[in-house]
């Protein structure tokens, strides 16, 4: 049995107007700092306004929020107690404010702690909006939380089905004016989610289709976004929460495992750490002689005619290094500005935290950890993988 979540979903143009149609008495905006500075959270104050709330903004996430952070806000919430939590923000703005909601609700709880066995009542206290102002990460519509541990160095992969938001505002306006370098970031971000939620073991009937139209989205609409397409960014805000319906619901797999451990340590934006790793992720699962990786599947339905998974995966992965150098994305762990010496003083605790994170698992392919300091070094030099 498995189980397939997602919030009421508003898309297209004014759908913030929705907002206005909230009842309750407050509402807290959680947001960052440039988000405010830069006017975009302006609209939903306006709208707000309108329902007769009582607003109150919490402005102090961070991007890769980290625990403290979450602990700081719900402690703000549990002073102003408000019934609707509006996430305002990419994906470490909605992530932080899942995270207080759970701790607004049960201030016993750790952040760290939050985990899908265990029921925290959260919609008791408040219900949660979610409006993305990034096209990548698909949090709006997700169970995931991501949170960062910075004393250990590590990102946490947390998550609770109760933590889906009830309501995502998909509206093209808040992300009109997001800057070429974000856009590919979090674009890459989403190609990572539909072809991952397309290939882990945990892909399903209910989410194939999601990560299929998504990746082909992304590749139609994400170079025309970078360059300023006004439609083609619109067609990626989209793109980003299919993906993120399609990969919530089945689940991502091994270039997360190795994307979350890169970019904890070198402060590696999500979405470009684990785009860099895609291709070689996606060569070493080829590679496989058990198969299983529907890269044939996948590659035909993008107008790839490779007919072996190996061919298949060959190709798939060439045609997103492609892309990546159209977005002027590392395409190796060189290319991203480290040195090999930091990378090597690094892998042990790379590997260790890879093997603990709980995408790795996911994977058609498993690797040890011999078979992680090698993708590691490949992913360096730039190497296709061949083992």
């Amino acid at each position: 049995m498995w189980y397939f979540s997602s919030p009421l979903i508003l898309f297209g143009e004014d759908a913030l107007s929705h907002l206005a149609s909230l009842h309750g008495k407050k509402a807290m905006i959680v947001t960052d700092a440039t988000l405010i500075r830069l006017g975009v959270v302006d609209s939903v104050v306006e709208q707000l306004k309108l329902t007769g709330m009582q607003a109150e903004i919490f402005d102090q996430v961070l991007p890769e929020p980290d625990l403290e952070t979450v602990k700081f806000g719900a402690q703000r919430m549990m002073a102003f107690e408000p019934d609707w939590i509006v996430a305002v923000g990419g994906g470490s703005v909605i992530d932080a404010a899942k995270g207080m909601w759970v701790l607004y609700a049960r201030p016993d709880v750790q952040p760290d702690a939050i985990n899908p066995l265990e029921s925290y009542g959260l919609r008791q206290k408040a219900h949660m909006v979610a409006i993305p102002t990034t096209s990548g990460t698909g949090s709006e519509v997700t169970w995931a939380v991501v949170l960062s541990d910075h004393q250990a160095k590590r990102k946490l992969g947390l998550g609770s089905r109760e933590v889906v938001p009830d309501i995502a505002i998909i509206d093209p306006i808040m992300i009109k004016g997001l800057p070429p370098r974000i856009t590919s970031d979090t674009g890459l971000d989403a190609l990572t989610h539909a072809i991952e939620g397309f290939t882990s073991t945990y892909h399903n009937e209910f989410t194939d289709g999601l990560c299929l139209l998504a990746a082909r989205l992304v590749f139609e609409n994400l170079p025309r976004a970078y360059q300023g397409d006004l439609l083609a960014k619109e067609k990626m805000h989209y793109a980003a929460t299919i993906a993120g319906l399609g990969f919530g619901n089945s689940m991502a797999a091994l270039a997360h495992g190795l994307g979350h451990a890169f970019g904890a340590l070198f402060q590696i934006p999500h979405g470009r750490a684990v785009a860099l790793f895609l291709p070689y992720t996606i060569e070493y699962c080829a590679n496989s002689p058990e198969g299983g990786t529907r890269y044939a599947e996948l590659a035909g339905f993008l107008g790839l005619s490779e007919k072996n998974e190996k061919q298949a995966g060959a190709a798939l992965a060439a045609k997103i290094r492609e892309l990546e150098e159209a977005l002027e994305q590392p395409v190796c762990i060189a290319e991203a500005g480290i040195e090999r010496s930091a990378l090597e003083s690094e892998l042990d605790q790379l590997i260790e935290n890879a093997m603990n994170d709980t995408q790795t698992i996911m994977s058609t392919r498993i690797p040890d950890e011999e078979d992680l300091r090698r993708l590691f070094l490949y992913a360096y030099e730039g190497k296709m993988i061949d083992f």
